[in-house]
């Protein structure tokens, strides 16, 4: 199976009069050296589930059945539906697409039997609450291959220390390896955003932190005014933020973007220990 032998993106956009929705986070990539490439960067999806959130006119769509993987589609956009329909036939019937709000649809209901991978070129506007629903996802979700704006990539990989590094950082590291795999330039897409996009993996860790609301509330406070002392920062979360803080043996003076993933598992654990 060749995805070469399907009429080129272009020309089906230009057939159907569609444009992108700017409201929606719409760029279309349509160069399949890049979408295979993505594809590629998942491993090897022969016989695989493959959720995909977003698929637009079906560049990725045709990369992912062109590796021979299962895709289930979830396109809020009803206007692509005649572009991704006609892939069903022709991959044999290994798509299945779902039309509604990726943030709404219940995707665990998508999955029969094994987990299934995530690979997608996210719309920009619900990037990363998607990623953060998918992180708190049960057994059903497997590894991550996602398309991000460049510095939202920076912000999942970064490490404690840096300007990038935030909760973004902490919680995606909590559950996963994560890795920034390459670049893809705004001129890839049509149209151009105005910076970057980057592709991340994010495979799930060994010692995967369970806790991830409780991780969610201490990041927020703490990184909701990182410049603070955490002292001073996590009054939001509670008023005695330095006991607290000595609970998880956290130096008080120090500052959010100081604290590694262990320090913030023993907040967190601290905070939740509190609430039982």
């Amino acid at each position: 199976m060749n995805a070469d032998e399907l009429p080129t993106l272009r020309d089906e956009l230009e057939a159907h009069g569609l444009w992108a929705n700017k409201g929606l986070g719409q760029h279309f990539l349509l160069d399949l050296n890049i979408t295979r490439r993505i594809a590629k960067t998942a491993g090897d999806l022969a016989g695989k589930q493959v959720i995909e959130v977003g698929p637009g006119p079906g560049g990725l769509t045709r990369a992912l059945l062109e590796s021979g993987a299962h895709v289930t589609a979830i396109e809020k956009d009803t206007r692509f539906l005649p572009l991704l329909e006609p892939l069903i036939a022709w991959s044999e019937g290994r798509l299945t697409i779902v039309q509604g709000d990726a943030l709404q649809v219940d995707q665990a209901a998508l999955v029969s039997g094994a987990s299934a991978a995530i690979i997608s070129n996210l719309p920009y506007n619900v990037g990363t609450p998607l990623l953060v629903n998918w992180l708190k996802a049960g057994a059903w979700r497997g590894d991550m291959t996602l398309m991000f704006q460049k510095e939202v990539a920076q912000r999942i990989v970064a490490k404690p220390g840096s300007d990038a590094y935030g909760r973004l950082a902490v919680l995606a590291q909590a559950r996963c390896e994560c890795r920034l795999e390459f670049t893809v330039p705004a001129r890839a897409f049509t149209p151009p955003p105005k910076i970057a996009s980057a592709i991340v993996t994010l495979r799930d860790r060994a010692d995967p932190y369970p806790h991830l609301d409780a991780l969610e509330r201490v990041t927020a406070a703490a990184f909701g005014q990182r410049r603070k002392m955490l002292r001073s920062a996590l009054r939001a979360l509670t008023p005695d933020a330095e006991a607290l803080l000595n609970e998880a043996r956290l130096e008080p003076t120090a500052r959010a973007e100081e604290i590694d993933q262990a320090g913030f598992r023993a907040l967190a654990d601290a905070w939740r220990a509190r609430q039982i």
